[in-house]
């Protein structure tokens, strides 16, 4: 069994029990919620929404706050002392699936 589920912007593929990290929401660590469910798939059927599944039901628990990998970004222009550095590291969720229905 699987789903597709939406978190914020992005589209996930998740089945029980399995571990993914997005982007931060605004759930506390610990706390469980509902995500959006786009598809649910049996070993025998398939359901579509149309865009979203009435009645299914994925329950997600965030497990832990992290970043995400540095980036680094550099401009420069020759000739006119012209220098900018930068950095970003993304703010990300750790989530498990606790339990598909529908």
């Amino acid at each position: 069994m699987f789903a597709i589920i939406e978190l914020g912007a992005k589209q996930f593929k998740v089945a029980p029990d399995q571990f993914f990290v997005a982007d931060k929401t605004s759930n506390a660590v610990g706390n469980s919620f509902d995500a959006k469910v786009l598809l649910l798939s049996d070993e025998n059927k398939v359901n579509i929404g149309s865009p979203a599944l009435a009645g299914a039901k994925v329950t997600l628990k965030v497990i832990e706050d992290c970043k995400g990998e540095k980036i680094h970004g550099f401009k420069y222009k020759k000739r006119k002392n012209y220098k900018r550095a930068w950095g970003h590291r993304q703010q990300l969720q750790k989530f498990q699936v606790v339990s598909i229905s529908g």
